[in-house]
């Protein structure tokens, strides 16, 4: 509670038992220019050989009116648990979706995939309000993210 509302949420405050793909927000106090949400505990599937990646997230944005939930958050990522997904993709899709559940002035997203064959890879979306044209707001909400296939040819399947 903030000045004496009660915000209602779906998760924070309810027994939830399994990954949602909803970002909730609650009105950012007036003096907040940044906001830093970081979690190691994040785990996705290679989209071609189907195994775990562990993940790094950390989510930086400016909130104009609103801010980010962070058990809806915790929800969200689990989400991703059993997805098949590049480090890349997963980088850019979690900025478009705090883009539109939030609408801040702008996020940062880096994902830090932990080491797998000896290698480590570190992807960082930046997604400013004014990158946030009304066919990418569409797209995000229809699912159309960067994550989808791509075959062998660099065809968007």
């Amino acid at each position: 509670m903030a000045n004496g509302d009660v915000y209602e949420f779906e998760a924070l405050g309810h027994e939830v038992r399994e990954p949602r793909r909803k970002l909730e927000v609650f009105p950012a106090p007036p003096h907040v220019t940044t906001v830093v949400m970081s979690s190691d505990e994040v785990t996705s599937l290679c989209p071609v050989t189907g195994q775990p990646d562990w993940d790094t997230v950390t989510i930086e944005y400016a909130p104009d009116a609103l801010c980010i939930e962070s058990k809806s958050l915790k929800l969200y990522l689990w989400s991703f648990r059993n997805e098949g997904v590049f480090c890349e993709s997963f980088a850019d899709r979690i900025a478009m979706d705090v883009m539109a559940a939030a609408r801040p002035h702008w996020c940062k997203v880096t994902v830090t995939q932990k080491p797998r064959g000896g290698i480590t890879i570190t992807a960082t979306a930046l997604v400013k309000a004014e990158d946030m044209s009304g066919e990418g707001q569409a797209a995000t909400a229809a699912g159309l993210t960067a994550d989808k296939a791509i075959d062998w040819a660099g065809d968007p399947t």
